[in-house]
């Protein structure tokens, strides 16, 4: 949720009964700040941070955590041993998202709170095996007893309850929330992810990280790299760490920009408020399971 979830979309899903993430991968220390400060004051409700540990300024930013007193981290993209248990110390609820049962049971080991598992469905960063969540949630939930989180391809109701037969004891949704009115993605960004049909994303940049981006003439730059065996420092100078996805997501550059969504952004059909897509979502959600509960779906 890199350049989409800033304290405007956070306030608004904690406020509506969900648990708002600060995506601080895409966001310096003087901006994380900033908008910790604006949720504290905007919100009551509980929301946390997502941290990616590959970040060069990630100590830095568990400062700021701390300093603030935020009490729910969502790790990512590193080891859980790492800072799991200082941030535990510090009466911190730590969940990390895996893509994999062996980072699941690393995860477990770490003394995680809970698990976030994430399919390739996912838009952004993604994990290198390819797996669905499909395939992922009914894997995780055999190897662990902590709270397990769906990702990937989740944005309806009925994705909800899906993930939840699969195992999961929640959810966690970006695509449909970084199409929000409180979504600080530019305009054209949300536009052309609602005009998005099925097909219309794919992982990309796999020598490096595998990304799920939106097809467009800066996705088929670095398929042509890749294809012609450029060197990795190549391909990380082609997209500049964050400066793709910031032109793309955050600018409004639907050509040269890294346009990072998820494959369910094909059933995303309007901009809209996050009370309306929370709304939705959940009478969706209770409307399929009685309906999985009825006399029909009993067999003797």
């Amino acid at each position: 949720m890199v350049w989409c979830s800033g304290w405007k979309l956070v306030s608004a899903v904690s406020d509506f009964g969900c648990l708002g993430l600060i995506g601080s991968g895409s966001m310096d220390l003087d901006v994380f700040k900033h908008h910790i400060k604006k949720c504290k004051i905007a919100t009551n409700k509980p929301f946390g941070v997502n941290l990616p540990l590959y970040s060069k300024d990630v100590d830095a930013k568990i400062d700021i955590i701390l300093q603030e007193g935020v009490k729910i981290v969502f790790t990512s993209a590193g080891n859980p041993k790492l800072y799991t248990k200082m941030l535990k110390k510090e009466g911190i609820t730590v969940a990390h998202l895996i893509s994999s049962e062996e980072q699941a049971i690393k995860s477990d080991a770490a003394g995680v709170d809970a698990l976030v598992a994430e399919g390739y469905e996912a838009g952004g960063h993604n994990g290198h095996n390819e797996t669905t969540t499909l395939c992922l949630i009914p894997a995780i939930r055999k190897i662990t007893s902590k709270p397990l989180m769906a990702a990937g391809g989740i944005g309806t109701g009925q994705g909800m309850l899906s993930a939840m037969c699969l195992g999961a004891d929640g959810v966690q949704i970006g695509t449909a929330f970084a199409v929000s009115d409180e979504s600080s993605a530019h305009e054209n960004f949300k536009l052309k992810v609602i005009q998005s049909k099925e097909g219309d994303t794919a992982l990309a940049l796999k020598s490096i990280s595998p990304v799920r981006m939106m097809k467009n003439d800066f996705y088929n730059e670095v398929q042509k790299a890749e294809k012609e065996g450029v060197s990795v420092e190549e391909i990380k100078e082609l997209i500049g760490i964050m400066g793709r996805s910031k032109k793309g997501i955050f600018d409004g550059d639907l050509i040269k920009g890294e346009l990072e969504i998820g494959q369910v952004s094909a059933q995303m059909k309007k901009i809209r408020p996050c009370k309306e897509i929370i709304k939705e979502i959940l009478n969706e959600y209770e409307e399929n399971r009685i309906a999985l509960s009825s006399d029909r779906y009993k067999y003797d």
